[in-house]
């Protein structure tokens, strides 16, 4: 900020005065200041985005930790795909707004009073045209801004509907192929995707209005600087150097006052951002650990006493209406049920993927809440009809049920579920890379893999929701006889839609809209139960 001010007084006492000794002098001194700026700068510059680039980094470390605790209630509310936009899109326009707030929102205030002060020093009547000016500038910046503003949540919340829709296409890719739907995911992705458009242009458009004003502004300074400055100079009260000391420090002005519109710019469109992250950051999960938690589960005994649960408190249906149901410790237990009747949000509630609503839940005679979360739901492992396998070997994916299993209890939890044959058959077996998704296995491979995984927890209940309907019916027999040959003691309870997967099981529960219509044995349902006798009479129609 110094150099305008040398620069006319080397004007002035130097070259207006034919002085080349003084010329040399104080150019030397400016070419020095320069470097030292310009060395001063980068270094500001490389700290800056070292420092904003380290901030986002424990900002996306931070939320995803905290994510970790959700429960299946708060991943709910937000959406997995708002999620993504928010340790993405959101956090990078935090790290832009950090970013400019260390380096340009300290330099522009700065530079502003500096330039201000400097032209009161030259000529205290020229600089009164900035008392004029500035106001009218930040008046009509204001005006733009406010009006740009309502445009940034929207076009967030555009962010998160194109996610959604880029997530499912990806992951249901098959199914649009082939189903033949390229052209109206297109369209889909197409509106979502306008629609973004359409707000930020509208946005940019507002805010773009900023440099016309600040050329109009600038433009004016210049001219009314150039027609005072002109009059003192005649009038010997001010001198040429000075007057281009004073276009340097009108320009300096005014450009402080634009970057500072554009940091507030910036900020309104990270201040958006920065209240989808916080809400992330000081979401309470839904279910925590009690303060003195047991650990040690007994038994594989379950009670549901009194059960009613609803997804939204708010709403007047329940998904699961007063279930009163006592499971021993080693019982075989088969649910049945139409679409929709609750059968797997009934057994969410025993390793509290879900808390009920009202009445309570028991495991070896102890509240569920009253467990420790981790030694829950390793002591109740949970196969789900759609289980997801990750990147890794087949060996990595099946140790997530126990880390530190040795290759025999891998390979014996393989052969109950009926999987070691068909993973001795790959290239590397056990060592076999599985690519993301599971998309190189087949459907029935992946659910038994699954089994075995959750097998290796040796858990004292195993529930079965659906895992085996891609399974051949001579397979998914086999398995449920290794199941009840070597895991006597483990509760077992298999949701199925096909009756031959539940009829030999010691009961078997039919549910009905959320509630449980009657238990029995395969031959008591089959005589007192007109769904259940209907269910099997469909299917043994058509084969199944």
């Amino acid at each position: 900020m110094l150099i305008p001010y040398l620069v006319g007084i080397l004007i002035d006492k130097g070259i207006m005065k034919g002085d080349m000794a003084y010329i040399n002098k104080w150019g030397l001194i400016l070419f020095i200041i320069t470097i030292v700026s310009l060395i001063l700068g980068a270094s500001a510059s490389y700290v800056s985005a070292h420092a904003a680039a380290g901030f986002a980094a424990n900002l996306r470390k931070d939320m995803f930790y905290h994510m970790q605790d959700y429960s299946f209630e708060n991943i709910d509310k937000f959406s997995s795909s708002s999620l993504v936009t928010r340790l993405t899109t959101d956090v990078t326009n935090v790290q832009t707004a950090y970013q400019i707030l260390i380096r340009i929102a300290v330099r522009a205030p700065m530079m502003l009073i500096v330039s201000v002060i400097m032209s009161i020093i030259i000529s205290p009547r020229l600089s009164l045209i900035f008392l004029v000016i500035a106001p009218i500038f930040v008046i009509i910046l204001a005006l733009i801004i406010k009006s740009a503003y309502p445009y940034f949540p929207k076009s967030f919340k555009g962010y998160d509907r194109m996610n959604q829709v880029v997530r499912e296409n990806v992951r249901g890719i098959r199914e649009v192929k082939t189903y033949v739907q390229e052209q109206p995911q297109i369209k889909k992705f197409e509106k979502s995707s306008g629609f973004i458009y359409k707000l930020f242009s509208t946005a940019q458009k507002i805010i773009s209005l900023n440099a016309l004003v600040v050329m109009a502004v600038l433009n004016i300074a210049t001219l009314a600087i150039c027609w005072f400055g002109a009059k003192e100079i005649v009038g010997g009260t001010l001198q040429t150097g000075q007057l281009i000391s004073m276009f340097s420090y009108s320009n300096s002005v005014l450009f402080s006052l634009n970057i500072l519109a554009m940091i507030a710019t910036q900020l309104i469109i990270s201040g958006a951002s920065g209240r989808r992250i916080a809400d992330v950051i000081t979401e309470k999960p839904a279910i925590e650990n009690p303060r003195k938690p047991l650990k040690t589960i007994t038994n594989g005994e379950v009670v549901f006493d009194h059960v009613s649960f609803k997804y939204d408190p708010s709403d007047k249906h329940l998904a699961l209406d007063d279930i009163d149901l006592h499971i021993k410790p080693g019982e075989t237990i088969g649910i049945i049920g139409e679409t929709g009747s609750s059968k797997s949000t009934l057994v969410s509630m025993i390793p509290r993927l879900y808390d009920v609503t009202a009445g309570a839940v028991r495991v070896a005679g102890h509240n569920v809440k009253s467990y420790d979360l981790k030694s829950l739901r390793d002591n109740v492992a949970m196969v789900l009809q759609k289980n997801i396998l990750f990147s890794g070997t087949i060996k990595d994916n099946l140790k997530w049920g126990n880390e530190n299993a040795t290759d025999e209890q891998i390979v014996a939890a393989a052969k109950i579920a009926h999987a070691d044959g068909f993973i001795r058959e790959m290239p590397d077996g056990y060592d076999t890379m599985i690519e993301q998704g599971g998309n190189n296995v087949s459907g029935g491979q992946k659910q038994r893999l699954t089994i075995a995984r959750a097998l290796l927890k040796n858990p004292k209940i195993l529930i079965l929701d659906d895992s085996t309907s891609a399974v051949d019916t001579s397979t998914e027999r086999e398995i449920r006889h290794s199941l009840a040959k070597d895991m006597p003691e483990t509760t077992k309870i298999i949701i199925s839609q096909r009756i031959v997967s539940i009829k030999d099981a010691d009961r078997i529960i039919v549910m009905n809209h959320g509630k449980i219509e009657d238990i029995g044995t395969n031959d008591e349902l089959m005589k007192r139960n007109a769904l259940y006798s209907s269910i099997a009479k469909f299917q043994e129609e058509n084969g199944k």
